[in-house]
């Protein structure tokens, strides 16, 4: 399990829309991998849109429906980013409490940002 004892949100959902979770022992697994493969090309993917759309907003002859193509790709790139940092915020760990009741801040490695 997770350092939360909680199930993974993974980077896909079922064929009606519902999400997908895993619950393992290991961190390093085949669907852990699969699904952190999964969300770096759903990453890359959203950084090459976001450089298409730039491009895209500053042509002042964009055609209408190309705006209406490239809204729904970044929608649905969005959702995938938004599932991501989701499922990233519910795997860090839980910050300690210290003597006085404060909470500590949480010491992450650096492979933990991506």
């Amino acid at each position: 399990m997770t350092d939360h004892d909680e199930l993974r949100l993974l980077p896909w959902s079922t064929l009606d829309g519902k999400p997908c979770f895993l619950s393992t022992d290991s961190a390093g697994g085949p669907l852990s991998r699969l699904a952190d493969r999964t969300e770096t090309a759903q990453l890359d993917t959203g950084a090459a849109l976001l450089e298409h759309a730039v491009e895209v907003i500053a042509d002042t002859e964009t055609e209408p429906e190309e705006l209406l193509l490239l809204t729904t790709a970044l929608t649905n790139t969005l959702r995938d980013t938004l599932r991501i940092a989701e499922s990233r915020g519910h795997r860090l760990p839980t910050p300690s409490t210290t003597p006085d009741g404060d909470h500590e801040e949480p010491r992450l490695p650096a492979a933990a940002f991506g």
